[in-house]
């Protein structure tokens, strides 16, 4: 069963403090490594279909967003082109 955006990055923090701390040895702490690759990896996938959601939603139109997503993106200059075709 796949956890929620929360509890898995809820579940990364504990591995940062676990690997944090002196005590942990080797093998639990390759192992906590290996878990907090995978929920990282999981995490930045679930934030990029975030981003591209966001996206299309900007592009059909939708004015649901005051500000840009991204700052580096300008979404003056998209609004400009759309309105002169």
């Amino acid at each position: 069963m796949k956890k929620g955006f929360e509890s898995q990055l809820t579940r990364l923090e504990e591995i940062v403090a676990k690997l944090e701390e002196e005590q942990t040895d080797l093998d639990a702490s390759v192992k906590l490594f290996e878990e907090g690759v995978a929920l990282s990896k999981e995490l930045s996938q679930k934030l990029q279909e975030v981003k591209f959601t966001v996206m299309a939603l900007k592009k059909k139109g939708a004015q649901l967003l005051t500000e840009p997503f991204d700052a580096s993106s300008d979404t003056s200059s998209e609004t400009d082109k759309s309105d002169g075709e």
